[in-house]
């Protein structure tokens, strides 16, 4: 399955090259939302509460009227998690928080799992180097996607696994790199990072991981389907 990706910064739609370059902004947000409208999955990022320099918490309200959007970005605390979901989000993507210096924090995951429910949260591994990232991927720590997932796989019902080195340069993900984390955990999975073709995005359909799209699609690289599935 394709999911778009709405990633929102200082209340614009934008795409960062390997979260850290602007390569695209578009004022127009709602345009965009309109285009997503037939799709079962959206995926919508809070860019600024990711990276702790404010919140689009408006925007993400209105979309989430909208559209069927699971919602990340600063979650950081149950409290996080619950505004969002109470926002209208399907389920919260967790990143950071989940991590520590030791490891994965199994303390902080069995707690969001207990008061939200583990099928609502939806554990970010983002991985540059072939370690765990966090902090707007800014900070590498000490250990694998694939023994993330397999920590984490008791407290979330699906993991979303970004391939840092690849996002945003339009030169296709690691599939060996997707594999690994697919083999690790019976979980549902959703991959990110460079995906730019439709054959890229049958071939993880085929592993059975959803695709999570940005830069192909606001190129115009990639052409979205007429319909999706339901």
């Amino acid at each position: 399955m394709l999911i778009p990706s709405i990633d929102l910064r200082g209340g614009r739609v934008v795409q960062l090259v390997q979260g850290r370059r602007l390569a695209l902004a578009f004022d127009d947000v709602f345009s965009w939302v309109e285009q997503f409208q037939g799709f079962r999955r959206v995926q919508l990022i809070d860019l600024d509460g990711a990276l702790a320099t404010g919140t689009n918490e408006t925007l993400v309200r209105q979309i989430c009227g909208r559209l069927s959007c699971r919602v990340g970005g600063g979650v950081r605390d149950i409290a996080r998690a619950r505004q969002w979901l109470e926002a209208g989000a399907t389920e919260v993507i967790v990143g950071s928080a989940l991590f520590g210096s030791a490891g994965v924090e199994l303390r902080f995951a069995d707690a969001l799992a207990a008061e939200v429910g583990p099928d609502r949260v939806i554990a970010a591994i983002d991985s540059s180097g072939g370690k765990v990232v966090v902090r707007g991927w800014q900070e590498q720590t000490a250990i694998g996607p694939e023994d993330a997932a397999r920590q984490l796989e008791p407290y979330c019902g699906e993991f979303l696994y970004t391939h840092v080195d690849t996002e945003g340069m339009m030169g296709g993900i690691d599939m060996a790199a997707v594999r690994r984390v697919r083999a690790a955990t019976t979980r549902r999975v959703s991959a990110a990072g460079g995906i730019t073709t439709s054959r890229e995005v049958d071939e993880l359909d085929a592993l059975g991981i959803d695709a999570v799209v940005g830069m192909a699609i606001y190129t115009g690289r990639m052409t979205l389907p007429a319909s999706q599935p339901r």
